[in-house]
């Protein structure tokens, strides 16, 4: 398989006070279209660190990270913007939907960005609203959602461009088990049809049960890399 995220040797340091610390140590991955996989590890290990290097909202401090063929640290502001904008989707514990927008323009708006032709676009809202099972809620605003419906609206607003690579941090922390499972499924049945690479930062099980693969981190270091048989299917 191709890989569409390539890192190597991947270190990641912050400064602290007078000395740094490193959140990320030596870090060696592949990933290939269409994968489900899950950074897992305690609060600490490097697990958002490493989404947001391969997610260009951060950079590397040695080492290479090439994601669709663009080495991260070498994309100057415009450019990394130009990627996520154009090829990565994200998908946050916190909605961050616009409280003053209807749930279609919250997922237009990565559109508008694109500058997406009118039609198109109206097309492609509709699509994603569908996709999440929102259809009849387009015109609502999201105080009037509940916390699954939010962010199966996130959800929306992220795939709506159909990125290659969906970046999930925590997605299910706000969430009670039955819109978890909801938001899974819903998550899982668009990587199947879609295609979609998905790569969660989580230590949710409920998350665990649907990966095809988990990567463990311990104190910025992979101790673990296995691939998994499913526990959840979509719609299941």
């Amino acid at each position: 398989m191709e890989s569409i995220i390539q890192i190597e040797k991947l270190t990641k340091r912050f400064p602290v006070g007078t000395g740094e610390f490193t959140a990320l140590k030596d870090i060696n991955l592949a990933f290939g279209k269409g994968e489900f996989t899950g950074f897992v590890g305690p609060s600490g290990s490097g697990k958002t660190t490493l989404l947001n290097i391969i997610g260009s909202l951060d950079t590397p401090t040695e080492g290479e990270v090439t994601v669709l063929g663009h080495s991260i640290a070498h994309l100057t502001h415009r450019q990394s913007a130009k990627l996520r904008n154009q090829h990565l989707g994200f998908i946050f514990q916190t909605y961050n939907l616009f409280p003053v927008y209807t749930v279609y323009e919250n997922v237009e708006f990565a559109l508008l960005l694109q500058q997406m032709p009118a039609a198109e676009r109206r097309k492609a809202v509709l699509d994603a609203l569908e996709w999440v099972g929102l259809t009849d809620k387009a015109h609502s605003r999201p105080a009037q959602l509940s916390g699954g419906e939010g962010q199966r609206v996130a959800i929306a607003r992220a795939m709506v461009k159909r990125p290659a690579i969906m970046l999930a941090d925590e997605p299910t922390a706000n969430l009670d088990s039955k819109n978890s499972h909801h938001i899974l499924q819903t998550m899982a049945q668009l990587n199947k049809e879609l295609k979609t690479t998905f790569l969660f930062a989580t230590h949710d099980e409920k998350v665990m049960a649907y990966l095809r693969r988990i990567i463990s981190l311990e104190d910025g270091r992979v101790v673990k890399d296995e691939a998994m048989t499913p526990q959840r299917q979509p719609g299941v």
